[in-house]
């Protein structure tokens, strides 16, 4: 037997995910000029996600960034940095491939020039605009 890991035995992407929103208070905002309750909304729609849509999205190729990004300086006031699921709070319905739906809107991946930032919850440890 191997000392390596066996595939079975990776961490689950959106369990990585859940987690960490999950270590992040949903009272005390992460960024400085998203307000608390803005930012609980967020929190729990992000774990919410996680849970329904989190192993689909991962099979689908999206990444932390993609999903849960901030700017490392300035938070959520860039949302041009942000993650689709960082800027409206509301419940995503589905995933796709390029997009992730909400009941009115989508957010999608595949924007041209597209920079994404740093996840939320590495922010939260350090980012400069808290």
């Amino acid at each position: 037997m191997s000392s390596g890991l066996t595939p079975t035995m990776l961490p689950d992407a959106a369990a990585i995910w859940r987690g960490a929103l999950e270590n992040l208070s949903p009272h005390a905002s992460p960024c400085r000029y998203l307000v608390p309750a803005k930012w609980a909304a967020i929190r729990e729609a992000g774990i919410e996600f996680c849970d329904r849509l989190g192993a689909e999205a991962h099979r689908l190729g999206w990444t932390a960034p993609q999903l849960f990004a901030v700017h490392p300086e300035h938070g959520t006031l860039r949302v041009d940095y942000c993650g689709a699921l960082l800027i409206s709070g509301n419940k995503p319905v589905a995933v796709e491939a390029s997009r992730v739906v909400f009941e009115s809107g989508s957010a999608y991946r595949n924007k041209p020039g597209q920079i994404w930032g740093l996840p939320v919850w590495d922010f939260a440890k350090g980012g400069k605009g808290r």
